[in-house]
């Protein structure tokens, strides 16, 4: 008896991306013993284009998924997405092809806006968003607050809550606990954008650091903000203190995370950060905000500690916190560690989505 097929889109495996990290989840978790899981390039992160070659792909690939599907004859598309008017018209084409040749959706969301604020002028646009999610065959988000502002703009969708998960293994060496009186060990590692915050983590560091403290901070990625932000390192003075390392992968990551005290990741707006579960689960507690699904993960005190987005005091003054209270930190690493295993693991993804996926094929739409 043949296994369903699911086809899963997401940016080139190989790229630094959250959806392409969630592809490769999925397709190395135990779904692929009940489902035959294919992967579908779709996205721009990982390319190396120039405009016209953006343009051809965004115009043809559509077409090629069509391709693909006639060929494949999947029974369900899995679709990643953010609600960022990129990703929406972009992935509402693939959506369009799926539903050509009568093949099941799954519309997955990683953050973003609530539906009813993605238009916010526009009554129109409003109608049709409602419209491709009631299309979908299942919609998926990360989080309990998107969980209601959807289930509100669409009461009649089949709707989930699937947070993401990580496979833990290779971070769960020992907890040392931070000896006293060592420098302060901090780190971020993902994109190196400005929403992330890390402009006003130098701030912080910066201004801790002329208060007499002693912290080391490791910045590892690549992104369009990694100029700016050794620029604006060297001109605080923080060559001493602040190291930026470039992309990093495997032993290298996970070392760079289980040599830290804490994440300093004080991020605008988020879905579900993959680097918060692999700190989490490295014993690295975070200094983070209270965006998308972050606060369905931690407790203020008890997993980390939440401060306000573009806040370089508090920042600082979370920092501060964890310098004088190392005991409290260890606390809160082995408290950080058990959380992830307890709930976000690759063993619940697998189990989530197994059960979203029957669901799909038994619903007749």
């Amino acid at each position: 008896m043949r296994k369903p097929k699911v086809v899963i889109l997401s940016p080139p495996l190989t790229a630094v991306s959250g959806f392409s990290t969630h592809a490769n989840l999925l397709l190395a978790s135990g779904l692929s013993q009940t489902y035959e899981l294919l992967h579908f390039c779709a996205g721009s992160e990982g390319r190396v284009e120039n405009r016209l070659q953006k343009l051809a792909r965004l115009v043809s690939s559509p077409f090629a998924l069509l391709r693909f599907g006639l060929r494949q004859r999947p029974d369900i598309v899995h679709i990643n997405t953010g609600l960022d008017h990129k990703a929406y018209w972009r992935d509402l084409s693939y959506l369009a092809m799926a539903k050509l040749l009568r093949i099941k959706v799954v519309n997955q969301i990683h953050g973003g806006p609530t539906p009813a604020q993605f238009f916010p002028h526009s009554a129109a646009l409003t109608w049709l968003l409602r419209r491709v999610l009631e299309s979908s065959d299942a919609v998926s988000v990360l989080s309990r607050e998107e969980y209601k502002a959807y289930a509100a703009f669409a009461p009649d969708i089949l709707l989930a809550r699937i947070p993401n998960a990580i496979d833990p293994s290779d971070l769960l060496g020992p907890i040392a606990a931070p000896e006293p009186g060592r420098p302060l060990r901090l780190v971020y590692i993902g994109r190196l954008v400005r929403e992330k915050g890390l402009f006003e983590a130098l701030d912080a560091i910066a201004s801790l650091r002329r208060a007499g403290r002693r912290l080391q901070l490791d910045i590892a990625g690549g992104g369009a903000a990694r100029q700016e932000l050794q620029a604006r390192s060297a001109e605080l003075g923080l060559s001493d203190s602040v190291t930026f390392h470039g992309p990093v992968f495997g032993a290298e990551k996970n070392a760079l995370w289980r040599a830290a005290d804490a994440l300093v990741f004080p991020s605008y707006s988020e879905g579900l950060p993959y680097s918060l579960l692999e700190a989490m689960a490295a014993g690295t507690p975070a200094i983070t905000c209270a965006v998308g699904a972050v606060p369905d993960v931690m407790q203020h005190g008890v997993h980390g500690l939440f401060v306000p987005p573009r806040d370089a005091d508090a920042v600082a003054a979370a920092i501060a916190a964890l310098d004088d209270d190392r005991a409290l930190l260890e606390r809160m690493a082995h408290a950080a560690r058990d959380r992830v295993l307890e709930h976000y693991t690759l063993n619940r993804l697998a189990q989530d989505f197994g059960n979203l996926y029957e669901a799909v094929l038994r619903h007749k739409k």
